[in-house]
């Protein structure tokens, strides 16, 4: 017992000697072993198709504009919308919610409609619920179809990585209400 206790003290004051020595700024990053966050196991590549509704009209809109495009525009450029998008299971509004989309996108190009388009998918029910994914690209809207990269994500999808297609399903041009669909890939752990 008494050895247990020397050898404790021991290490302990290696410890404070240690960590109270002086800082130079280059120790904050270390390596780790992958095993600890579970980077050991093989990666997966999942495959799941969202529908995407943003609202701009009517009296709870799920997207508002908190930046005007520039005079003039035509194409949007400058503007910017915030957005809260539902994440359906089917093109229809009502069918199974999914999740939410949650960020923004602005208007990024002055001679086409193309957005800069930065947002999370916030899935809310089923085995990814509580997950996320991250999507940051260009959107060239009126491309028939549009791909985009995923950058990362939390829970089940930490350490994702891959890229969506969007197709618009539906556009109202006289209020700019639209569905979406967002196929997407992810690889993960």
């Amino acid at each position: 017992m008494t050895k247990l206790i020397l050898f404790l003290a021991v290490q302990i004051s290696l410890l404070i000697a240690i960590s109270s020595a002086g800082d130079d700024g280059e120790h904050f990053a270390r390596t780790i072993d992958r095993k600890l966050l579970g980077l050991h196991k093989k990666e997966k590549l999942t495959h799941f198709k969202v529908y995407w509704h943003d609202i701009l009209s009517g009296p709870n809109p799920s997207s508002i504009r908190i930046q005007p495009p520039v005079a003039n525009s035509t194409t949007y450029f400058g503007g910017i919308t915030m957005i809260d998008n539902a994440l359906t299971s089917k093109v229809e509004m009502n069918s199974t919610l999914i999740g939410q989309a949650q960020g923004f996108y602005a208007g990024a190009a002055q001679k086409e409609l193309g957005f800069f388009m930065a947002m999370n998918f916030a899935f809310k029910t089923g085995k990814y619920n509580g997950s996320t994914i991250t999507i940051l690209g260009r959107n060239t809207a009126m491309s028939e179809v549009r791909e985009m990269p995923i950058i990362g994500g939390s829970g089940l999808f930490r350490f994702a990585r891959g890229y969506v297609e969007a197709r618009t399903k539906w556009l109202n041009f006289q209020n700019g209400d639209a569905t979406v669909e967002y196929s997407c890939y992810v690889l993960h752990y």
